[in-house]
C-alpha cells in the first residue's frame, strides 16, 4: 500500500522544509498487516498511518480551532474535550487566533467520503479533517487512542507523531443487543453504546420485542407493559436440560418512551443510529399475552418463560392484526429516526395458520400458493405502510421465503446463502451469519471454564475471519452488501458483566472486519494490539472481557 505522500511545494524557499518533513516521518504504512510496532495499538486498524518522531503533548492551555459550521461538528467536538478533562483536566479553549489544535471538515471537492478523516499530528501540532461531522468524529476516536499509546509510553496527555488517512470499508458497522430475554436499565445500554463509539461502529440495533417479553411503552395500547413487560418466572440452567427447572421469580421492565428518546439522542451525540426491532409476525406471544385478539386461537396466553420458537403467533387473516402493527409502529416511528425499522420476520411457525379459517381465507382472496406467501404478503404489507412513512423494512432472511418484498433489506443470519441471493437481486444486504457473528456462542472450546452459553463455539481468530462480501456476490451487485454485524441475543445473559464478557474483545474483531480493508488486516497484528493497548483501555472502562488464551493468538484456531 503506499504511504501518505505529503503536498508537493514548488515555491522555491519551500524546499528545504519539504524535505525536512520528509525526514520527519518513518514511512509506516498498515500495508504489512497490523504489526504492532506500526499501529500504535488502534483498533480497528486505519487504512494509511505514517509514525513520525516526537510526541504532542496537550497542556491545560491547549487551544483549539475549528473551520466548520456544518451542523453536529459540535458533537465531534464535545466527545474529544470531554474525554481530555476527564483523563487530564485539560479544558480546550476555542480561539479564533492561531491554535496548537486545529479541525475542520473537508470542502465538497477535496476527495472525502462523510466518515472520511484525516489526522496529522507533530510535535508542534495537530491538524484534524474531517469529509462530515462523523469523520470528525472518528477521527477524535483515533486522536482518542493515541492518547493511550503516549499513557502506555509513560507520557500522559502526549500523542505520538502521526500522518494518518482513514476510511472504514462498509457503511453498516452494527451490533445488536437483546433486552427482552432479559432486560437492561438504560444506563447499561448507555455503555453498551459507548462501546460501539469507541470502535467506530454506528448502528445499535435494539431487540426490543419477543415472547419473554415487550420492552417498549406503546401509549395506545398500555397492556403491552402492564402484561407483555413481565413474565412470571425464568429458566434456570440450559434449555436441554431434564427436568427444567424455574426460579419462581416474577421478571420483566420496559423502557418508557422518554427513556427511549435518551438513547436515541445518546447514541446520535456519538454518530450511532439506533435501529428498533419490532417482532412480526412471530415471536410475539408477549404481545398475545396482553391482547390475546390478535392471535389464531382464543389464549389466553401468558408472556413466555422457555426459551425457543413458539406456534403462536399474529394472525394474518384479521384485519385488526394489522390495525395494531400500524399503530405501534406508527409510535416507535416517532421515537426513532432511523431510516430503516427492523421488523423480525424469523421462526414464524405456520401451524396455527394451517388450521385458522382467516388465514386460509386471506391465502385464497389474495391468491396465495400457501402459508409461505401468507408471510410474504404480511412483511410486504408493512414495508408499503412504512414505505408511505419514508422508512425502509429490514428483516431475518427468512422473509425471502414466499417471496421478498420489493425495497426490504435483509439480515442474512442462518449463513451466508440468503444474503447472497438477495444481494444478487438487488437487495441490501447486511451479513450477520451465526458462524462469525453469534456472540452468544462460547467463547472457548472448554466450555466448563466458560460460563453458560447457548452453544456453539465461536473463538475470537473466526469472527476476525470473517468476510461479509462472498466472492459469489456479481461484482455490479456488491454495493448492496451495506456491511454486517454482531448480534447479542440474551437468553443465557442475565448480568451486565456477562454480556460485556460475551461480546469483548468479539466486538473489537467485528469492529475491524467492518472498517479495515481486507488486505491489511492481520490476526496478529490484532492480537498483539489488543494486548498491547487495547485491553488497558477495558481495564480503564471497568469492563469485564475474555482474556486471551493460547488457542486465541493462533491464526490455525479460525475454523473458518
Amino acid at each position: 500500500m503506499n504511504t501518505v505522500s505529503f503536498r508537493k511545494v514548488i515555491v522555491n524557499n519551500q524546499i528545504a522544509y519539504t524535505l525536512s518533513l520528509i525526514f520527519f516521518w518513518s514511512c509506516t504504512s498498515t500495508g504489512d498487516g497490523g504489526g504492532s510496532g506500526g499501529t500504535l495499538g488502534l483498533v480497528p486498524l486505519p487504512k494509511q498511518i505514517e509514525i513520525g518522531r516526537g510526541s504532542f503533548q496537550f497542556k491545560e492551555e491547549t487551544t483549539f480551532t475549528l473551520d466548520a459550521t456544518s451542523a453536529g461538528v459540535d458533537l465531534a467536538v464535545d466527545y474529544l474535550s470531554n474525554h481530555l478533562k476527564e483523563r487530564y483536566g485539560v479544558a480546550l479553549r476555542k480561539t479564533e487566533a492561531s491554535a496548537k489544535l486545529h479541525l475542520s471538515v473537508a470542502g465538497e471537492d477535496d476527495g472525502f467520503g462523510e466518515e472520511d478523516y484525516r489526522l496529522e499530528v507533530t510535535p508542534a501540532k495537530i491538524s484534524l479533517t474531517g469529509g462530515s461531522p462523523a469523520g470528525l468524529f472518528y477521527g477524535s476516536v483515533t486522536l482518542l487512542q493515541l492518547l493511550d499509546e503516549g499513557e502506555r509510553l509513560g507520557r500522559a496527555g502526549s500523542v505520538p507523531a502521526v500522518n494518518i488517512v482513514d476510511s472504514p470499508r462498509f457503511s453498516w458497522r452494527g451490533m445488536h443487543l437483546d433486552v427482552a430475554r432479559h432486560f437492561f436499565p438504560i444506563s447499561f445500554v448507555k455503555r453498551y453504546i459507548d462501546l460501539l463509539a469507541m470502535h467506530k461502529m454506528n448502528r445499535f440495533h435494539w431487540h426490543l420485542t419477543e415472547d419473554q417479553g415487550w420492552r417498549i411503552e406503546i401509549k395506545k395500547y398500555p397492556k403491552l407493559t402492564e402484561i407483555g413487560a413481565w413474565r412470571s418466572e425464568s429458566l434456570v440452567g440450559h434449555y436441554t436440560d431434564e427436568p427444567r427447572k424455574y426460579d419462581g421469580v416474577r421478571y420483566g421492565g420496559f423502557y418508557t418512551q422518554d427513556e427511549i428518546k435518551e438513547v436515541v439522542a445518546y447514541a446520535a451525540k456519538r454518530f450511532i443510529t439506533v435501529v428498533p426491532e419490532i417482532e412480526m409476525p412471530g415471536h410475539s406471544v408477549a404481545a398475545l399475552a396482553a391482547y390475546p385478539e390478535l392471535a389464531c386461537t382464543d389464549g389466553p396466553f401468558e408472556v413466555e418463560k422457555l426459551w425457543g420458537v413458539h406456534e403462536d403467533v399474529y394472525c394474518a387473516g384479521k384485519e385488526s392484526t394489522f390495525a395494531f402493527l400500524e399503530d405501534v409502529l406508527t409510535e416507535v416511528m416517532g421515537l426513532f429516526p432511523s431510516t430503516y425499522i427492523h421488523i423480525g420476520g424469523d421462526e414464524c411457525p405456520k401451524t396455527r395458520w394451517k388450521a385458522h379459517d382467516l388465514d386460509q381465507k386471506r391465502i385464497k382472496e389474495e391468491n396465495l400458493k400457501d402459508e409461505h406467501e401468507l408471510q410474504s404478503y404480511f412483511v410486504k404489507r408493512i414495508e408499503r405502510f412504512l414505505s408511505s412513512y419514508n422508512r425502509r423494512l429490514v428483516g431475518w432472511d427468512e422473509i425471502l421465503e414466499g417471496g421478498l418484498a420489493p425495497a426490504a433489506t435483509v439480515m442474512s443470519w442462518r449463513g451466508f446463502e440468503g444474503g447472497i441471493e438477495a444481494a444478487n437481486s438487488g437487495h441490501d444486504v447486511i451479513m450477520t451469519p451465526t458462524s462469525h457473528c453469534y456472540f452468544d456462542y462460547y467463547q472457548s472450546e472448554d466450555k466448563e471454564s466458560e460460563p453458560l452459553a447457548i452453544g456453539g463455539f465461536l473463538p475470537l481468530s473466526k469472527v476476525y475471519n470473517f468476510e461479509p462480501m462472498p466472492p459469489q456476490i456479481d461484482p455490479e451487485k456488491a454495493h448492496h452488501i451495506l456491511g454486517g454485524q454482531g448480534n447479542v441475543w440474551t437468553e443465557y445473559m442475565k448480568t451486565e458483566d456477562k454480556v460485556e464478557y460475551m461480546v469483548l474483545p468479539r466486538m473489537s474483531a467485528m469492529a475491524e472486519v467492518l472498517w479495515t480493508p481486507e488486505s491489511d488486516r492481520s490476526y496478529k497484528g490484532f492480537v498483539e494490539r489488543l494486548e498491547m493497548t487495547h485491553f488497558g483501555r477495558f481495564d480503564r472502562m471497568g469492563l469485564k472481557y475474555k482474556r486471551l488464551d493460547t488457542n486465541d493468538r493462533l491464526l490455525e484456531s479460525s475454523g473458518n
